[in-house]
């Protein structure tokens, strides 16, 4: 429900609320404390910021070079609360799964007639709520867990 709600707010504001995203972690930690113990909540709050500082970084290197928003901060602090669902190493996959499904809409919306130009802004937050969902299936279909 946290993702669909990612997804439709994104979608119409242009945002992703930092309720939504602390939702989405804490209930994350709460998954792993029960699944695996306080140890690895900690090692996944480390994970998350780790994730989170690379991503930041990634964002204001982009800002700084383009002078244009590339990611969002929401989608910045949506990755950090993923990791604690998903982990580090997986998120490539997530991102992965994010990048081909908004390049397919994007490719779509220019099939059907839209002007698609480098400066044309799509949320990223709606492909980045489908990875956090299918980055799991994935995974446990071709038993990478």
């Amino acid at each position: 429900m946290l993702c669909c709600a990612v997804a439709l707010i994104d979608l119409r504001h242009g945002i992703i609320p930092n309720w939504l995203n602390l939702a989405i972690a804490a209930l994350g930690l709460a998954n792993v404390v029960i699944t695996e113990g306080t140890t690895a909540a900690f090692s996944a709050m480390a994970s998350a910021a780790l994730v989170g500082t690379v991503f930041f970084l990634l964002q204001r290197l982009y800002f700084a070079v383009r002078h244009a928003d590339g990611l969002g901060l929401g989608d910045v602090k949506f990755l950090a609360a993923a990791t604690i669902w998903v982990g580090a190493l997986s998120i490539p996959t997530l991102l992965l799964i994010a990048a081909v499904a908004a390049l397919g809409v994007a490719g779509g919306l220019h099939l059907a007639g839209r002007e698609m130009k480098r400066q044309t802004a799509i949320p990223f937050g709606p492909f980045l709520a489908l990875g956090l969902l299918l980055t799991p299936v994935l995974q446990n279909w071709l038993g990478l867990n």
